[in-house]
Formats: structure tokens, C-alpha cells, sequence
């Protein structure tokens, strides 16, 4: 009988740390899904590091920083280069960062990207609270904070005419490939295509847009025949690009974490 009752007490134990392990397995499953969430689907402007507030621009660049939810990747700026890599978040706002490949400019003022280096090197976990998203190490001071801003519109703000003033990767010169006549796109959005001049021949061009991911097709050009490597590089580096960020009037065409092509509003 004795037997018996120790056998019947030890199953509902079993029983009951069964059901407590699937609830905060669930449990888990929410929180990482609601942090995500959070994350996600937002541009966050830098507003503060270590201790110090940050202006609204930088170089003329409103620095930032966006993390995708499909591939888990953020893209960033302390107002000079690109900058990007991948992110990982664990339970109860873990977070780690990998630095990917960044573009390569010298602006006049490179305190803030120097910084914002270090916090992607530094921080381990994060917290938002008023949409306002903090990075931090351990439980020692915050060490940057972005305010979420609305990047609902940033998909309208491509609307008009860009014109090119830089192209990575080429070893000649930007004005040596591009003496007389600089790249435009035009986009018309919703409509799924657009349209520019290459510095030489006119094209058109599908495009697809979901939240900051952009993809171009194949140009299709007229036909005269061009001086120069401008037009293939031209052509080559827009089929490469899978996301844009739109600054004020500063138009940044980015491959994997870099700004392969930086426009200006016409």
C-alpha cells in the first residue's frame, strides 16, 4: 500500500514538471517572439552614447540602426559609413552583435562611428522602454540609446529623381568614371518600375520593395555605345543591392551590410 501511494505521488510530480517545463518553454517561445517584434520593423535613431547626447546629424547623416526580423542582420550608422553584421538575442533581452564589412569614407567628424564600434563590441543585452531602445553591458551604464522613429514612409520618400555621387569597389576614381555625366534613378512608387540614365544610355528597370529591401531587375537600355567602365558599373552595382536606407535627402542603395551606392535628391 505504501508502495503504491509513493508510486501514484511520484507520477503526478512527473506530471506537474512536465506541464511546468511545456509553459515555460511557451513562455520563452512569447518573450523571444515579442522581443523580435519589438526590435524589428523600426528605424532607430541614435540619440545618446555613453552618456552624451548625439546631434540630430552627423557629416549631414542622421546616424541609426535597423535590425531584420527574415535574416537577422542590422544595418547602421554614426553618420560617415555603413556599417552592418548579424545579431543574436537570447532570453531576457540577451543580445550580441557581429561586425560584417563596412564601406570605407573618411568624413570630417568619425567620433561617433568610432563609438558606436565599440558599443556593437561591448553590449550584451538591450531594453526598450518609451521607444526608446538601449544597448548595455551587464548592469553597468547604458551605453547608446535610439529613439524608435517612423519609418512607415520611407518606402514614398524614394519618390523622385537621385543622382549618384558615389559607387564602391571600382579602383578608378568616382569623377573618372563619371566626368561628364553622373547615374540618376527615378522611382514613381507603387508603380514596380524605374526608370534613370546610366551617365550615357536611358534604362528601365522592375523593382521590388518590401519595408527597407529593395531588388532591381535586369536593366533595359537604349543602345548607344559608351566610353568607359561608368555605365557597366553602374548596372553591375544596382543588380547587387537588397536594401536602401533614406536619410533627409541622402539616398544609401546597401549589399549585405554595406553602401555599395550613395545618391542625392535632385
Amino acid at each position: 500500500m505504501k508502495h503504491s501511494y509513493y508510486l501514484i505521488l511520484g507520477l503526478a510530480f512527473l506530471c506537474s514538471s512536465c506541464g511546468n517545463t511545456k509553459k515555460a518553454t511557451k513562455s520563452n517561445e512569447t518573450s523571444s517572439t515579442m522581443t523580435t517584434t519589438s526590435l524589428t520593423g523600426k528605424k532607430w535613431k541614435l540619440i545618446e552614447l555613453n552618456g552624451q547626447p548625439v546631434a540630430d546629424r552627423v557629416n549631414n547623416k542622421e546616424p541609426f540602426i535597423e535590425f531584420n526580423d527574415t535574416d537577422k542582420r542590422y544595418t547602421a550608422s554614426g553618420g560617415c559609413n555603413g556599417l552592418g553584421g548579424t545579431y543574436t538575442l537570447t532570453d531576457k533581452g540577451g543580445i550580441t552583435f557581429s561586425q560584417g564589412m563596412s564601406t570605407m569614407m573618411a568624413c570630417e567628424d568619425m567620433a561617433i562611428e568610432n563609438q558606436l564600434k565599440e558599443v556593437f563590441g561591448k553590449a550584451d543585452n538591450f531594453t526598450i522602454n518609451n521607444n526608446v531602445l538601449s544597448l548595455n553591458k551587464a548592469r553597468m551604464a547604458t551605453l547608446a540609446k535610439f529613439q524608435a522613429t517612423d519609418n512607415g514612409n520611407a518606402t514614398s520618400q524614394l519618390n523622385g529623381t537621385w543622382e549618384v555621387d558615389y559607387i564602391s569597389g571600382p579602383r578608378i576614381a568616382f569623377d573618372g568614371l563619371y566626368p561628364d555625366k553622373k547615374p540618376t534613378i527615378t522611382f514613381n512608387l507603387p508603380d514596380s518600375i524605374a526608370t534613370g540614365n546610366s551617365s550615357c544610355n536611358n534604362f528601365r528597370s522592375s523593382v521590388k520593395i518590401e519595408g527597407s529591401n529593395i531588388k532591381f531587375g535586369m536593366p533595359a537600355s537604349t543602345r548607344m555605345a559608351c566610353p568607359g567602365a561608368g555605365e557597366s558599373t553602374f548596372f553591375k552595382t544596382l543588380e547587387s543591392i537588397n536594401k536602401f536606407s533614406v536619410s533627409g535627402n541622402t539616398l544609401n542603395l546597401i549589399m549585405g551590410d554595406i553602401a555599395v551606392m550613395r545618391l542625392q535628391r535632385k
